[in-house]
């Protein structure tokens, strides 16, 4: 005989806790991505012959390829952090939560 008198499925749910600081590390890696995004269009400027978008930060050659290197770094960095960070925000919560010895038994 079923006793279905009080079961609420939702409370063998975990609940999901939003944390700040998952969204914060999000829109970090974010804003490092958009910031190596324009030290790499700075560099290739500058490479390709354009006047220097900032200044005395890169008139040589050499200036400019660090800046694309350094572009490339925080953009690769930025996408790779930003990545984890939503896949850790959007990990699978919907598995039951259930004890142990509430399961089936297996021989």
């Amino acid at each position: 005989m079923k006793h279905t008198d009080g079961f609420n499925a939702s409370h063998l749910r975990p609940r999901r806790s939003y944390s700040w600081r998952l969204r914060f590390a999000a829109a970090l890696t974010a804003v490092f991505a958009v910031l190596g995004i324009l030290l790499m269009m700075a560099g290739t400027a500058t490479l390709l012959g354009r006047p220097p978008a900032l200044g005395n930060l890169n008139d040589s050659t050499v200036d400019a390829s660090v800046l694309l290197v350094l572009g490339l770094v925080l953009f690769w960095g930025g996408v790779v952090g930003w990545r984890k960070s939503r896949r850790r925000m959007r990990q699978r919560r919907a598995d039951l939560a259930m004890s142990p010895h509430l399961m089936k038994k297996r021989d």
